[in-house]
């Protein structure tokens, strides 16, 4: 078989009758048109044979590959007839867009659960501190033992960067599972270590590890649902996250303070000692867990899902022209008006009859697999660019300081509840924990609220067309916010008295809506975060504030679930917002702020105790909670001047012309 001619300039898309609404047929599509039966080939056919040149086609979900020859075969050909290698099962390589609900719940449950794991491992590490202080060699200060916090984090925070080419080259599939093979091995080695840079180094790697299952899994849902459904799912896996964060020093806490001793109060040593099933036990949800996803995660990317499909349709079509078939059945006049030579009063001639079947010798191929460059480059791309936007864009500059601050303040949580918890009311390790309840009620309350706030974004009333007016300044107005990252309006909703040429009296709250906060536009993401991040700096000031003997113990309680709310909030608010402004460069802005915020979160943690011991509650909450009321006026800015700050962004506005 010849191999593909040289500098041969393949169009960027098939012909327009090989376009298809969907993917789902499992096997090769036939071409709408008739093929010609064996025998029957049409006069002003030319039969193919190697020497023939092949033309190279760009492939997308959208294309419905022709029907190829499996009835005519080359002079010369001695293979019998009926000797056809069987067409290639097209169904593992369908759009991810397009699978069905049960698939992607599946999908969604085992990232949402690898996610769980993964902030309960980071949570699960504090309550044992003086169990291993006292367990592994050359640790002298619990602020020591708490550095495997801040090497967990360093992990977390680097990984994704290297990672991500993998993931582009070879799909996110083998990344997650070899990622997660590799944290279970260093969860193993935590349990097992017996000195303190032993277990710092494992702490690393285990971040590396479980990276994956954090970072990764917002490319996930990207790939299986559609923007103006992403929410939900975003939500929910958000959620995920901080109920892992809570439950992980909630389980640990009550391990450390009923296995931590024998029965004469004596802290139990070695790796047989019963409270090493702090480890052991996420070995095996770990394990559990790698078995799972093996058995029923899918591939998602689609440019990888592309590429195998490409693959498979080349490698069938060699097969058939091993066997003296070549080519696939086009339309002769189709073929002409594609390259542009169709005569000019075609139009004139009225409808016209279905065109001469003609065979033509193609090859597949993706345009990311040609954009993309070697492995080195790609690397050095995927660590330099998110420090670029860091350091270049505003938006994400600030998005990153007001997600790093937020999740310092969560990590900050696993050594602060139990150290002030046994300062102002003398509890124990046990006790304490309990306390992290909060942190999972927050959570539940905060997803719930997410899933409600995108549901009234695309409340109808709110969404529906602004009533038409002579006023030049509103038709302006509404011509300003439309934009390339604007939330889909479907035609189906149902009207709405502005819909209606009918006058009716409408409540004046709608107008006003859609008038000042216009949900066409990226800023939409952000109207309900005005409002809940305030509920980081207030549910900060209850705790440092009520955290004294003389109040109630659920006070500062209900203030960490405040804060929690007001996390969850913040998180949200950023990954939407990213993704819908930086749409191709999303991944590098998010990686930005992925990394600032797991860098804060590892140095957190170590100066928790010098600020409540030196500062005391109230003053250690007041400087939290003033900070974060600072970083609040964050989505307020970029709600009254997104515009603004958008058209002075090379990104964004590169992004808009294209």
């Amino acid at each position: 078989m010849a191999d593909p001619t040289p500098g041969h300039t393949a169009p960027d898309t098939a012909p327009p009758s090989w376009r298809s609404e969907d993917n789902r047929s499992p096997v090769l599509a036939p071409h709408p048109a008739t093929v010609p039966a064996s025998g029957t080939l049409p006069s002003n056919t030319q039969l193919l044979d190697a020497n023939t040149e092949i033309t190279h086609l760009y492939l997308t979900f959208a294309i419905l590959p022709p029907s190829a020859n499996t009835t005519h075969q080359s002079s010369g050909s001695t293979t019998p007839q009926n000797d056809v290698p069987p067409p290639p099962n097209l169904k593992p390589f369908t759009n991810p867009i397009l699978w069905s609900t049960s698939v992607k719940i599946t999908m969604l449950t085992l990232s949402c659960i690898a996610t769980f794991l993964t902030a309960y491992t980071a949570g699960a590490y504090s309550p044992p501190q003086k169990l291993l202080l006292q367990d592994l060699a050359h640790a002298h200060s619990s602020t020591a033992i708490l550095g495997g916090i801040s090497t967990f984090c360093l992990g977390f925070a680097l990984a994704p960067m290297f990672l991500a080419p993998f993931s582009e080259m070879n799909g996110r599939q083998p990344v997650f599972v070899a990622a997660g093979i590799m944290f279970v091995i260093f969860q193993v080695v935590c349990g097992v270590v017996e000195t303190l840079e032993g277990m710092l180094i494992a702490r690393f790697f285990l971040g590396v590890g479980a990276s994956v299952f954090s970072t990764m899994v917002g490319g996930v849902i990207a790939d299986i649902w559609p923007t103006a459904e992403r929410n939900t799912p975003m939500a929910l896996f958000s959620g995920a996250v901080l109920c892992g964060t809570g439950l992980g020093p909630l389980v640990s806490a009550y391990m450390t303070e009923r296995w931590g001793t024998d029965a004469d109060g004596n802290i139990e040593e070695g790796n047989g000692a019963k409270w090493k099933w702090i480890f052991w036990h996420q070995v095996i949800l770990g394990g559990a867990l790698m078995v799972a996803l093996m058995v029923f995660f899918k591939e998602s990317r689609g440019s990888v899902l592309l590429s195998r499909k490409a693959k498979a349709l080349n490698r069938w079509y060699e097969q058939l022209e091993e066997k003296g078939f070549y080519g696939v059945w086009v339309d002769e006049e189709e073929e002409e008006g594609d390259n542009g030579n169709a005569d000019a009063d075609d139009e004139e001639k009225g409808p016209s009859s279905p065109g001469t079947k003609t065979l033509q010798r193609i090859r597949w191929k993706v345009k990311e697999d040609e954009e993309r460059g070697s492995l080195t480059t790609m690397i050095g791309t995927s660590v330099y660019r998110p420090f670029h936007l860091l350091f270049t864009e505003p938006v994400v500059f600030f998005f990153s300081l007001w997600a790093a601050f937020a999740w310092g303040v969560l990590y900050l949580t696993f050594g602060s509840i139990p150290l002030v918890f046994r300062r102002q009311y003398g509890w124990n390790i046990e006790q304490g924990g309990r306390i992290f309840v909060a942190m999972i009620v927050g959570a539940i309350l905060a997803t719930a609220m997410g899933i409600w706030q995108e549901k009234m974004l695309h409340h109808p009333k709110w969404r529906a067309a602004a009533p038409v007016t002579s006023s030049s300044t509103e038709e302006t107005s509404a011509s300003d916010t439309e934009g390339p990252n604007a939330l889909p309006y479907s035609s189906d909703e149902p009207k709405t008295p502005s819909d209606s040429t009918t006058t009716t009296k409408e409540n004046p709250i709608w107008p006003f809506l859609r008038t000042h906060f216009p949900t066409n536009s990226p800023e939409a993401r952000l109207y309900f975060t005005c409002l809940t991040a305030t509920f980081l700096p207030v549910g900060l000031f209850i705790f440092g504030f009520t955290a004294r003997p003389y109040y109630h113990w659920i006070a500062p309680t209900i203030g960490i679930g405040i804060a929690t709310m007001g996390i969850l909030s913040v998180y949200l608010a950023v990954f939407n917002y990213l993704a819908d402004t930086y749409h191709r460069y999303a991944s590098s802005a998010l990686a930005a702020q992925s990394f600032c915020r797991n860098i804060l979160g590892g140095v957190f943690p170590l100066v928790t105790a010098p600020l409540f011991t030196n500062l005391g509650e109230g003053r250690a909450g007041a400087i939290l909670g003033g900070v974060a009321v600072g970083l609040t006026a964050v989505p307020w800015v970029l709600v009254w001047c997104g515009s603004w700050v958008r058209g002075r962004s090379r990104f964004a506005l590169q992004l808009e012309k294209s």
